[in-house]
């Protein structure tokens, strides 16, 4: 890997970051580029593979050839084929003319066929002529007809698990994928993502005639621990969305945090456990009764363990939940234990809406009345905020 040619790579194509996978799948695009191999680029949507068939194209024999990209997600699947091979006149309604497809057009150059997964088998089944032959018949011709192009793919699909559902086809996978290049997702680029930031911030800036914003360390590394489930291009939209909204210019984690979608499930462990589990929330107040559930089983089986050594015994953790009702006892627990009567003390002063009326009440205290504050540490939107001190007449 020659680190000099990556780093030129980089600033010609504005790529920004020096994780050492993404500097993998630099060199391994600049390496293939002077073949006529095909390749297949795989990774997350949002993670920036449309810049590697640029650069494969731009770094080959054929870089004063056409390039072209198709979506092939965004094409009709009555047309398809049309598009990418052309037509004949008469061939269907409207074809009033003799068309050729992307692949002739893009004779001696670079086709870029992005989503890939989403083409219908019988496209997939001349898609796979083409690579074996350079052979393709314009659609109601019977006449064979040569085209001479480097074929580059993407799809954010595990082509696998297509296979195996019967949706893409095995031999079309294996021609494609003779050079399989990964792009990473951004939650696996850690340091890249400040300085992504910073790039977007800097060019939201210029472009609005604004000054950029910055990030305190606790937002960086909030930043850092987000998992970004849309990758570059969300980190760009927030980024944009908090140079426009935000009237400070330094933003800090409480800041940040209402900018990120889902980030309260991300930094609850109890909630994290829920999710994991296969349970989904409708609402803020159910999220808050699951967290609470969880909290109220680790003080039950705290006491639990705490009775056991005041009475000489070995703690054995309380694996069976609590139940949310009074009257439910735990199994295998035997009436006259005294274990029962610690659980019953949980059941009958543990109200999920006192709970949650103590939390409000104490956190407007902490803040002074001010619900801005309150709000971040209860990690609830103001907007729900307000309406439990309605509930609650904690005004």
């Amino acid at each position: 890997m020659n680190i000099d040619e990556i780093q030129r790579m980089k600033q010609r194509f504005r790529i920004v970051g020096n994780d050492a996978s993404l500097n993998r799948a630099i060199d391994v695009a600049m390496q293939v580029a002077s073949t006529d191999l095909a390749v297949l680029i795989t990774g997350e949507s949002g993670s920036g593979k449309d810049v590697f068939p640029r650069i494969i194209h731009e770094n080959s024999l054929r870089k004063t050839r056409k390039f072209l990209a198709v979506n092939c997600g965004a094409i009709p699947e009555g047309t398809i084929d049309s598009e990418l091979f052309g037509h004949v006149k008469g061939a269907f309604t409207n074809a009033i003319n003799d068309r050729d497809g992307y692949f002739a057009e893009a004779n001696g150059g670079t086709i870029f066929l992005d989503e890939v997964a989403e083409l219908p088998l019988s496209t997939q089944a001349r898609l796979l002529r083409v690579l074996e032959s350079g052979e393709f018949i314009r659609v109601g011709s019977s006449k064979v007809e040569k085209t001479d192009v480097r074929i580059v793919a993407a799809t954010n699909v595990d082509l696998a698990q297509a296979i195996e559902s019967h949706r893409f086809r095995e031999d079309l996978f294996y021609r494609l994928s003779t050079i399989p290049i990964k792009v990473p997702a951004l939650r696996e680029r850690g340091q890249d993502i400040p300085l992504l930031l910073r790039k977007f911030a800097a060019d939201c800036a210029e472009k609005y005639r604004m000054p950029a914003i910055q990030l305190t360390d606790d937002a960086r590394q909030m930043l850092m621990t987000y998992h970004w489930p849309g990758n570059i291009r969300q980190l760009k939209n927030v980024t944009e969305q908090i140079s426009i909204m935000a009237q400070q210019r330094v933003i800090t984690a409480d800041m940040l945090q209402y900018y990120l979608p889902d980030r309260m499930s991300q930094t609850l462990p109890a909630l994290a456990r829920q999710q994991q589990a296969g349970n989904s929330f409708e609402n803020e107040r159910e999220i808050l009764y699951k967290v609470l559930f969880d909290l109220r089983r680790d003080i039950t089986d705290l006491k639990a363990q705490v009775n056991s050594m005041s009475q000489g015994q070995t703690p054995v953790p309380v694996q069976q939940p609590v139940s949310i009702y009074p009257s439910a006892q735990p199994e295998n627990v035997s009436p006259d234990d005294d274990i029962q009567d610690t659980e019953v003390y949980v059941e009958e002063t543990l109200s999920l809406d006192e709970v949650e009326k103590d939390l409000i009440r104490r956190a407007l205290a902490k803040h002074g009345g001010k619900r801005r504050g309150a709000a971040q540490d209860l990690n609830i939107s103001e907007r729900t905020l307000y309406r439990k001190i309605k509930e609650y007449n904690l005004e």
